[in-house]
């Protein structure tokens, strides 16, 4: 789902993954060693390669091998990794200086420099098919000051910049990979990581090995991680139970409260920063009821019952909500919700002249948790007179079809950004890339432009609050709710880190036997 997405295309990412068919050893799997992790995943990253990557999966994968310039600690504040310290930031605010930790080293041996970071955020910034684009559109230029220290020269003060480094766009790859592998980087990728790429075996798994060039070796413990993709929630537990995986990221919160009362096993959990809404295709060519109805749409969203979506798919795990700033956000303000309010809902439905019940598609990604929480919306919707069709659909097909505005309802996630830019930036503002709905509003994109033009927290929280104030107004999308994550170990698993960006690090886990 967009979040857990976000692709280039699907015609592109197929290309990626059917050459991820050839790396070495695709054609079995591998016997893993005693001392490898095994983890389960409910969905397959696209590409492996950061400037072309797109969804959660891919991001889960990133952190076992590719690390980046800053990362996030486990109250959310933005930490150097690769960086050996916080930028220092010129007084207008137009520039900035990044100190590098010296000695590292890819898990090719080249060194990381700042020469290095240079070539990768050039790549970001102007590679044709680059997902990093508008995400570090602030910069200008990337100058190498010396060999421990990048320059940045910004168009305009970004408040969010750092925090992007601290996500996909500060991942850094070895210049002799991509010289060698040039756009095939990702089947068989380079960076800085505690664990090397090995193989992947498209439609089945990713291998990495210990690398013996991480600058922190002594802290991993593990000979190597195994990402296995394993759809459904209650397969993967099962997998668990019996041994097959010692890991199963991402499991629904009915597989989790189960195991939390089985001996042998544990759990972990997160309150995240993602979110799950539904966008509302509304652009004037698409001509369905619901796009050319203000009223409709809030038809729609009074028929849904939040806390009854909650309880009846999720066992009442989430946090309902109706924006996308992560309630952990220090710019995070309260909103009022349009209610639940299925008379009002019929009453608006009648107004529209309409010949009920009135049409309304459904596209959902596959995957057992997502067609229940499709049915509970599509039975709330019928119940004041819409008649929803489900339509599942795979994620990269969804997200290639929401970016082509085929559709005329989606429901997909968000995984979160650390800051607010990252939930509405590209999302809500016009012709954003993950603009699924098609909404245009100049008012939306000056105020997140301003707000993250600006560090004076309080003008920020007022900018993205008057934002969001505005999409609920206009409901080209829908806000549901906040996610609480689960990850299912063994209990002989350990030394496995869980913020709330719902990212499992298993860096410093280890097995006991």
């Amino acid at each position: 789902m967009r979040p857990r997405i976000l692709t280039a295309g699907a015609s592109a990412v197929a290309v990626l993954l059917l050459a991820s068919c050839s790396t070495p050893g695709s054609g079995s799997t591998s016997e893993a060693s005693p001392n490898t992790l095994i983890v389960s995943t409910p969905t397959e990253p696209d590409s492996l390669d950061p400037t072309l990557a797109n969804t959660f999966a891919a991001r889960l994968v990133f952190t076992s091998f590719c690390e980046k310039l800053y990362d996030v600690d486990s109250k959310l504040h933005v930490v150097p990794q690769l960086a050996a310290a916080m930028p220092t930031v010129s007084k207008d605010g137009k520039s900035m200086d990044i100190p590098l930790r010296e000695g590292l080293k890819f898990n090719d041996g080249t060194p990381l420099d700042a020469a290095a970071v240079k070539t990768t955020l050039d790549r970001d910034r102007t590679m044709k098919a680059s997902a990093r684009v508008n995400e570090i559109a602030a910069i200008s230029r990337v100058e190498v000051k010396n060999p421990t220290t990048v320059h940045l020269v910004l168009k305009h003060p970004s408040a969010p910049l750092v925090s992007q480094l601290a996500d996909r766009s500060g991942l850094i790859m070895s210049p002799a990979a991509l010289r060698k592998l040039g756009d095939n980087f990702g089947t068989a990728p380079v960076c800085v990581g505690p664990f090397k790429f090995q193989n992947r075996v498209s439609g089945n798994e990713i291998d990495f090995v210990k690398s013996a060039d991480y600058y922190d070796a002594d802290k991993v413990k593990l000979d190597g991680i195994r990402y296995k993709f394993i759809t459904n929630s209650s397969v993967a537990t099962a997998n668990l139970e019996s041994g097959d995986v010692q890991a199963a990221e991402h499991l629904d919160a009915s597989d989790a409260i189960k195991l939390k009362s089985e001996s042998g096993t544990k759990v972990l959990q997160t309150n995240t920063i993602a979110y799950q809404s539904i966008s509302i295709n509304v652009r004037p060519g698409a001509g369905t009821a619901l796009s050319k109805s203000a009223d409709l749409r809030k038809a729609f969203e009074m028929s849904i019952d939040r806390d009854i979506l909650n309880k009846a798919v999720w066992n009442g795990q989430e946090v309902p909500d109706c924006g996308p700033l992560p309630v952990q956000s220090p710019l995070h303000t309260p909103l009022t919700c349009t209610p639940f309010d299925p008379d009002a809902a019929r009453a608006l439905i009648k107004k529209s002249g309409l010949k009920t019940p009135v049409p309304v598609e459904l596209m959902v990604a596959t995957g057992a948790a997502t067609q229940r929480e499709a049915q509970v919306l599509q039975s709330m919707a019928e119940d004041v007179g819409f008649k929803v069709s489900v339509k599942p659909i795979d994620l990269v097909s969804g997200l290639d079809l929401a970016r082509k505005g085929q559709f005329d309802t989606f429901l997909e996630g968000w995984s979160g950004r650390v800051d607010p830019d990252g939930d509405t930036n590209d999302i809500i503002t016009t012709g954003g890339s993950n603009n699924f709905s098609g909404s245009v509003d100049h008012t939306v994109d000056s105020l997140i432009a301003r707000a993250a033009a600006t560090n004076d927290s309080a003008q920020r929280a007022a900018l993205y609050r008057q934002a969001v104030q505005r999409v609920g107004e206009k409901r080209p999308l829908l806000y549901l709710y906040h996610n609480r994550w689960f990850v299912g170990t063994s209990d002989k698993v350990h030394g496995v880190v869980y913020p709330p960006d719902g990212i499992p690090r298993f860096k410093t886990a280890y097995l006991s036997h």
